[in-house]
């Protein structure tokens, strides 16, 4: 009788090994079936990146084209949520880079160029040139990180100013809250940093120089997307799927049967 069960055992086991064996293949086999057809779709949506990284001049500039690569997909994907107006400005606040360099970045996408490129503060408790501190906290007077899209313009203890909202959750999403908004600052200016080899700094806002306030805030209106980057494994963002950016930006030279084969990563 134990030989019986024994028997009936192993035979069992058996089954279940060749029907695992079978399904773990067939799931390799989809999965590579997937690889295959998301991979020259992303080829294809960097290389469209990589077009108007080019035709903007943004390397001669400062920028590198990981940090515009990954802002474009987050523009796109937050086109696709409709959570922006048509607006073709995608703006960047590398915060890679020293405050004493032109780190901020309006870029016109859809013809291609940049529309202007200068100073941005980083908060006063984010670091002295280098921004490395950030934080999502009320009263922390520290710069966050992330994705952003323009609000309503006001006017404010620094005169005109244009709020923004933080659209990821845990890096930047109580900019409302702690009044984070764009506005000018005599801190940022070539003579502050002759003076102290940097930026003067705000209390966590992008603050721009006084003279180019009214330009940017006339420039980017509401609805526009910032993106204010940090080059740190702790930042993550639903918005930076490769896959959503590609289909929505419409890649040339994708066709419609491509798109449509697209699947989330």
């Amino acid at each position: 009788m134990r030989r019986y069960i024994l028997g009936v055992s192993g035979l069992c086991f058996i089954a279940f090994s060749l029907v695992f064996t079978s399904w773990k293949k067939s799931n390799t086999l989809e999965e590579k079936t997937i690889n295959a057809n998301i991979t020259p779709l992303k080829n294809a949506y960097l290389n469209y990146a990589e077009h108007i990284y080019d035709s903007a001049h943004l390397k001669a500039s400062g920028l590198a084209f990981p940090v515009f690569e990954k802002a474009l997909t987050g523009f796109y994907n937050l086109k696709k949520s409709g959570r922006v107006s048509d607006s073709p400005l995608l703006t960047i606040a590398d915060f890679d880079q020293a405050s004493s360099k032109k780190r901020l970045y309006i870029i016109n996408l859809a013809e291609e160029r940049m529309v202007l490129n200068t100073w941005v503060a980083h908060g006063q408790k984010s670091g002295e040139d280098q921004a490395v501190a950030f934080s999502n906290q009320n009263d922390s007077f520290t710069s966050s990180i992330g994705f952003y899209v323009t609000g309503e313009e006001y006017q404010g203890a620094h005169g005109r100013s244009l709020k923004l909202d933080g659209m990821d959750p845990g890096f930047n999403d109580n900019a409302r809250l702690r009044s984070i908004v764009i506005h000018g600052a005599p801190y940022v200016s070539e003579g502050t940093i002759a003076a102290l080899g940097r930026l003067g700094r705000s209390q966590g806002c992008p603050a721009v120089a006084p003279e180019l306030c009214n330009e940017v805030i006339n420039t980017l209106g509401s609805g526009s997307v910032l993106f204010i980057n940090k080059s740190t494994a702790a930042y993550h963002s639903a918005y930076l799927n490769e896959g959503t950016a590609a289909a929505f930006a419409q890649v040339p030279g994708l066709l419609n049967s491509d798109l449509a084969s697209i699947h989330q990563d």
